[in-house]
């Protein structure tokens, strides 16, 4: 069978995947950013994020939505863990933050730099043990 014919098949009866890419950016203070997300259910505070763009390499997806949302630049970016939920394949960095955080997108609300002990109210249990297994490390 060609490639082509094979590749068809191949792609035409797998399932579908969305992947996104996520990270716990620290600053020099070892505070952690969270953003206050329009698009987040309950509590919109979260670790900062987003999809990835079509051939987009992970790690410059992270850059790209971080740069797009708050105007950081990154560096010392390493890679967490890859998971999949369901049909969502997500991928978790760490990195640290470098410049002055300012919102430059509509999809965000507020920021700030928070200690584990300190994180806000109502904020995901899913959320704050991603943080916390991160810690732990």
């Amino acid at each position: 069978m060609p490639p082509a014919a094979r590749q068809l098949i191949v792609r035409s009866t797998q399932e579908k995947f969305t992947v996104s890419v996520t990270g716990i950016i620290t600053n020099e203070a070892d505070e952690i950013l969270l953003l206050e997300h329009v698009l987040r259910p309950a509590s919109g505070w979260g670790v900062p994020g987003g999809f990835i763009e079509a051939g987009e390499q992970p790690e410059a997806g992270l850059r790209r939505e971080i740069r797009e949302e708050i105007s950081l630049e990154l560096e010392n970016v390493k890679l967490l863990r890859v998971r999949t939920i369901r049909r969502h394949i997500e991928i978790l960095f760490s990195a640290e933050a470098v410049g002055t955080p300012v919102v430059s997108s509509r999809e965000i609300k507020d920021f700030g730099w928070f200690e584990f002990d300190s994180m806000p109210k109502g904020m995901s249990r899913f959320q704050k043990a991603t943080i916390e297994n991160f810690l732990k490390k």
